[in-house]
């Protein structure tokens, strides 16, 4: 087959000349182009480079913290109480994930999820960032970055670690998920163990890739540790005394405080039932700090300020008799008063001893309520404890003026007044170092303790001789007594409020007291609340705490025995019940 060639100056379209002026402005354009470019360039360049700048800032500059670890919280001994670890958070960019069920399966098994939670939070494609999982272990860390899985990225994050778990939550506290203090010593010295997070700026491409640094980098400023007076041995074996007491006796909750009677330091503060700091679902009701910011009535246990006031007041001696009722009642005004046991006749000391409820009122009725309500003051009650925890209570003390005669008697004996255990403690102070009180603190002492005195300290120590009587036999707690070691405590049982009245066979029981007596080293204050298992008298429920944390507190302390003595179990204690 033959070829026919084609001639392309056939065509008159291109055979035909054209014109120069064509050819000219289509140069002129390209050019024209070229100076528009150029122009626009120059416009972004130079003229409007601030705004560009900020616009490529805004879109893809990022300025990163850099976490600052947070500091530890320790024990006296240092023991570590609080820690921070290293714990990654995982996210994602979901339009960017690799679909592969396989691999989400893994990764939500590593996450620890249902795989349907896992597609639920990645469903949303529009989004660029969404959390996974925040703070997961770092060898679960390694193992998802071990996937591959694109769009999957981790962010360097710490949390929190608390060795002591459930025995030192209610003291130490926990942080939440961005590391700030929500309770206890984490929130009470956040601004000490925060430290100050760090910063670089950088530029990222659209995947969240750091694609180059820009600027100085501000390294972060760590935490500092905070000591505290707390030993962590006492504290655990006074709250698993205080637990094995309140799952014996069925009761509501408790609460145990620990203080070194010469330098107010406190040694251990435990509340049951607890949680673990880091575990905290389903345990809301466990989460206060009662020991702090519950107020009761206190009952008998303030009958010895009485008694010291009567002293200093020169009303009558620790061998004074005063004259009761054989009956067991006396009436003020419209109320009657009355003792679980009659008496016709004790002594101070036996009025304390055996925790005489007439005896009390009968005192203090000779006494201005002005004054007894000064020596209330002065102790501490109806003021927010000087520490720095969220949520002391200041409790209830009425001014003097507004007293009512049945007030004036009631007060007395632990009735129409309000406090927490640690105001209980604190308040002993007075006794155990010889008539001056001192503050209580929560960090480790720095030298000797100087306080306020308000009691001779002769006084002092007679109330602490009525305080070992009422331990002794016919006193209202022989279970207290600890072998080896002199002590001396006062129980008390006080009914319940509800409403304006009192509840029936609701009670909360008590027990504060100090060891060695010659030279009171420690001050243990035990709050047991309603009792359900038959006792509820404060020697019987409260004391036998005392007496275990006394012996061995001061074994740990080495504290050494004063006395040779086997402590009396009595099958039956009974108590002057405060009513």
């Amino acid at each position: 087959m033959s070829s026919r060639g084609i001639q392309y100056t056939s065509s008159p379209l291109l055979a035909s000349r054209t014109p120069v002026w064509r050819s000219k402005f289509v140069v002129a354009m390209i050019a024209l182009a070229f100076v528009v470019l150029a122009g626009r360039a120059a416009y972004i360049q130079v003229l409007s480079n601030d705004f560009f700048q900020k616009q490529g800032q805004v879109r893809f500059a990022r300025t990163l913290e850099l976490p600052a670890n947070r500091g530890r919280i320790l024990d006296r001994n240092g023991q570590i109480l609080a820690t921070s670890v290293l714990a990654p958070s995982i996210w994602a960019i979901p339009e960017d994930i690799e679909r592969d069920p396989k691999q989400l399966q893994r990764l939500a098994r590593l996450l620890e999820m249902p795989l349907s939670d896992l597609n639920r939070k990645l469903e949303d494609e529009d989004k660029t960032f969404v959390w996974l999982k925040r703070q997961v272990d770092e060898g679960v860390a390694k193992q998802i970055a071990a996937l591959e899985i694109k769009g999957v990225y981790q962010r360097k994050e710490y949390k929190r670690q608390y060795p002591e778990g459930e025995v030192a939550a209610h003291l130490v506290g926990f942080t939440n998920v961005e590391d700030h203090g929500q309770e206890g010593v984490e929130l009470a010295f956040n601004q000490t163990l925060a430290g100050k997070p760090g910063s670089r700026r950088v530029i990222k491409d659209r995947l969240g890739s750091v694609i180059e640094a820009v600027g100085a980098q501000v390294p972060p400023v760590e935490g500092r540790d905070v000591q505290l007076s707390i030993d962590s041995k006492i504290q655990f074996f006074a709250y698993q005394r205080l637990k094995q007491a309140v799952r014996e006796h069925q009761a509501k909750a408790g609460s145990v405080v620990v203080l070194d009677a010469q330098t107010g330091e406190m040694l251990a503060l435990a509340n049951y039932p607890s949680y673990t700091p880091g575990k905290r679902q389903g345990f809301k009701d466990a989460l206060r700090n009662r020991a702090l910011t519950d107020s009761f009535e206190p009952g008998s246990t303030v009958k010895p300020f009485v008694a010291a006031l009567a002293l200093e007041k020169g009303v009558v001696s620790p061998s004074s008799t005063i004259q009761l009722s054989s009956s067991g009642r006396m009436n003020v005004g419209n109320a009657t008063i009355s003792d679980t046991h009659a008496h016709a006749m004790l002594t101070l000391n036996e009025v304390v001893q055996k925790s005489s409820n007439i005896g009390m009122v009968k005192l203090a009725l000779q006494m201005p309520a002005r004054d007894l309500w000064e020596m209330y003051s002065q102790v501490g009650f109806g003021q927010r404890p000087q520490l720095p925890f969220p949520g002391a209570v200041s409790g209830r003390l009425r001014p003097w003026k507004t007293w009512k005669p049945i007030e004036h008697a009631t007060m007395s004996y632990g009735y129409g007044l309000s406090l927490s255990l640690v105001q209980l403690a604190h308040a002993y102070t007075v006794f155990a170092h010889d008539g001056e009180i001192i503050p209580v603190t929560l960090q480790k002492a720095q030298g000797p303790v100087s306080g306020v005195r308000l009691l001779q300290a002769r006084h002092a120590r007679a109330v602490r001789h009525m305080l070992q009587l009422a331990t002794g036999p016919g006193g209202t707690a022989p279970k207290a007594q600890t072998m080896g070691y002199s002590v001396g405590g006062k129980t008390g049982t006080a009914r319940k409020q509800e409403g304006r009245g009192y509840a029936d066979k609701k009670y909360r029981s008590f027990f504060v007291g100090l060891a060695p007596v010659a030279k009171p080293r420690i001050i243990v204050a035990v709050m047991i609340d309603e009792p359900d298992a038959g006792k509820y008298y404060g020697g019987d429920v409260a004391a036998p705490v005392f007496s275990e944390t006394v012996q061995q507190t001061l074994h740990l302390l080495g504290v050494q025995p004063d006395i040779e003595v086997t402590p009396q179990i009595v099958a039956q204690a009974g108590e002057g019940l405060a009513w």
